[in-house]
């Protein structure tokens, strides 16, 4: 232990005392965070004022399109409303054309062919990617015509407003859920980016120590098992100062008035969140670490550690993946699975319990089985680590990554 701790405690210091670890730790939290809550705040106050053109035969249509589109709740677009013709729409097209021009695009209705049924809308658009324009005239145009059905039935245009008003959901008795979302994806995607930046760090550490040939020193003193559980403890411990940091720094933010641009009067995170983030990171880092200083021991490059990072990445991708179905249904039969997958657990299994009620025998089966997985990845890559470490050349196929097992 005293090897170990002595290996660990150069890993920590030499790192955390340079100039990238001090600007990770401070500057890149306040950077993302003015960006986070910059964004939210312009997006909260932004409407789609596009320009835009609606050429249909019915005044009326046109007229309430029109006042829909300019003084909507998302949109205080400028909308020129014209009669169809050929020359109308030659005009149009020339406009999309002109690169100088302010027209992003133009609505050609058409009236139904039969009594009853609903005219055709047509959009050309002059960037085929402005989804947000599209988006809002959808909108618009549902708002409009559904008025103008109720008109036809008869009720009156209070009664119209009654019915189509907007409902205010109050979810004041579990904060806000647009909140609890944010917080939750904005924490597995910094879980994400922390586990694979320190276990890539972790083989990077033993490449360039393997390419100085300093290991031939230090194992004439100490021996490869102390030197890979040191070098995981070191980076780790790391990984672990700087995410304390970051959390504690999320929680005091979270507990400020800039939680209000949220929303919400509850923080969006809590003590028990960045325990569990926490915890999860300890997991994480141990398990896709432990893989890594094995990928570092079987490679002598960074091209050749880049050729086989795919191991790591793979799993992470599949986390990512599974955001679509975590998201929508965290206590699905499916969510449960996949987060009790050990190589998942550390983002999945903490995203759930950032979205719901987590039931604790998940938690303790969770954390169960990623310490079985750990004890695995460590036995099999201590192995190749004392093997490897010591290989110069070319990189071993799976027949050799055998033999190493049982030369250990």
């Amino acid at each position: 232990m005293h090897n170990i701790w002595l290996i660990a405690k150069r890993e920590y210091l030499e790192r955390i005392r340079t100039k990238a670890f001090l600007i990770g730790t401070i500057v890149i939290p306040l950077v993302m965070g003015s960006l986070v809550f910059g964004i939210g705040i312009l997006a909260s106050h932004t409407k789609s004022q596009s320009h835009i053109a609606v050429v249909t035969s019915d005044a009326t249509f046109g007229a309430d399109l029109k006042r829909q589109l300019e003084s909507g709740k998302d949109s205080n677009m400028k909308v020129d409303v014209l009669a169809p013709s050929d020359a109308v729409r030659s005009s149009l097209d020339n406009q999309m054309k002109d690169k100088d021009g302010t027209l992003v695009g133009y609505l050609w209705v058409t009236p139904a062919s039969n009594p009853g049924a609903r005219p055709s809308y047509v959009y050309k658009a002059r960037s085929a990617g402005d989804i947000a324009t599209k988006n809002v005239l959808q909108d618009a145009i549902q708002t409009v015509t559904t008025r103008e059905q109720l008109v036809i039935h008869g009720l009156s245009n209070s009664d119209i407003d009654t019915l189509t008003t907007s409902i205010n959901l109050d979810t004041s008795a579990t904060g806000s859920t647009q909140a609890a979302f944010f917080t939750a994806y904005i924490l597995f995607f910094l879980m994400y980016m922390v586990i694979m930046l320190y276990g890539m760090n972790t083989a990077r550490s033993i490449i360039e120590e393997k390419t100085s040939r300093i290991f031939e020193v230090l194992l004439a003193t100490i021996k490869p098992e102390e030197l890979l559980a040191g070098k995981i403890l070191g980076v780790g411990g790391v990984g672990l100062t700087q995410i304390t940091v970051w959390m504690l720094a999320i929680f005091i933010i979270a507990n400020s008035r800039l939680a209000g641009t949220l929303g919400t009067s509850h923080a969006p995170v809590s003590p028990a969140q960045i325990g569990f983030f926490v915890l999860y990171f300890v997991f994480g880092f141990l398990i896709y670490s432990s893989l890594a200083a094995a990928l570092g021991a079987m490679t002598n490059s960074e091209q050749e550690l880049q050729q086989l990072n795919m191991f790591l990445v793979i799993p992470l991708i599949f986390c990512f993946a599974m955001l679509a179905i975590i998201i929508p249904a965290p206590d699905s039969t499916l969510a449960q699975v996949v987060s009790l997958v050990p190589f998942c657990s550390p983002l999945l299994m903490d995203m759930r319990i950032s979205l719901t009620q987590v039931p604790p025998w998940q938690i303790w089966l969770s954390i169960g089985l990623m310490s079985v997985t750990i004890a695995a990845i460590l036995w099999v890559a201590s192995r190749i680590y004392r093997v490897g470490i010591l290989m110069y050349g070319k990189k071993p196929n799976i027949p050799e990554l055998f033999r190493w097992l049982r030369y250990s």
